[in-house]
């Protein structure tokens, strides 16, 4: 498996627990919109600990981008990737995953199950073909959205946050569930793009097929 060593060129805070890592692109690296890659940290104790995470910059960026959500509580790799700063080191492999753009759909994600989706959304955008697209954002709270003005800007009318523990009268409520879908997707016959808690994406990979979805036009990562 081939391996990089990159140095951190900057981190940037996009929420509470969230931040955008910009690392040192290696010569030739390449990746579709949507594919991860496995990470390490490169220190003692840390350089088996791999874990996968979504590119979220566009292959002609000069660096690379990883946005990662931290779980203090786990004491993990999110943890300790918190505590590095730029400069510090990490370890990168091959590109790999199943999320790729076909068609204009609507892409659903869970907290951050977003990721996948900000370098296909960022590349429509440059590419002035976001068209019809829909994204459908469930989070906690407002304050756990990432990259909100940014979500606006690309998708403006056609991105819906969901809250699932505030009342907010800007935003919708509750799951997204069979009763929400029903109600805020007109067609399903259009792909549909799904990332999220494993548990989110299971029931919703089964609701979408209940509702008329083809399987084949689902797409989440197996």
């Amino acid at each position: 498996m081939e391996q990089h060593i990159v140095s951190i060129l900057s981190i940037q805070d996009v929420t509470h627990d969230v931040r955008a890592y910009r690392l040192e692109k290696p010569a030739g690296y390449h990746f579709v919109p949507g594919q991860a890659t496995d990470v390490a940290i490169d220190k003692e104790g840390w350089r088996d600990e791999k874990r996968p995470f979504t590119l979220t910059g566009l292959n002609e960026y000069p660096y690379l981008e990883f946005t990662i959500k931290s779980y203090p509580d786990h004491h993990g790799v999110t943890n300790e990737l918190y505590k590095l700063k730029a400069g510090d080191q990490l370890i990168l492999h091959d590109v790999w995953g199943a999320i790729a753009y076909k068609s204009p759909g609507c892409f659903i994600a869970g907290g951050a199950g977003i990721t996948p989706f900000i370098a296909i959304l960022r590349q429509l955008h440059k590419d002035k073909t976001i068209g019809q697209n829909q994204l459908f954002f469930s989070n906690k709270t407002a304050g756990d959205i990432i990259y909100h003005e940014e979500l606006d800007s690309i998708l403006r009318q056609n991105v819906h946050y969901v809250l699932t523990k505030e009342n907010n009268p800007s935003y919708l409520t509750g799951p997204i569930d069979k009763t929400f879908l029903q109600r805020e997707v007109k067609d399903f016959s259009r792909p549909f793009y799904v990332c999220g808690p494993d548990q989110m994406v299971k029931d919703l990979t089964r609701i979408l097929g209940e509702l008329g979805a083809r399987p084949d036009s689902v797409v989440f990562e197996k």
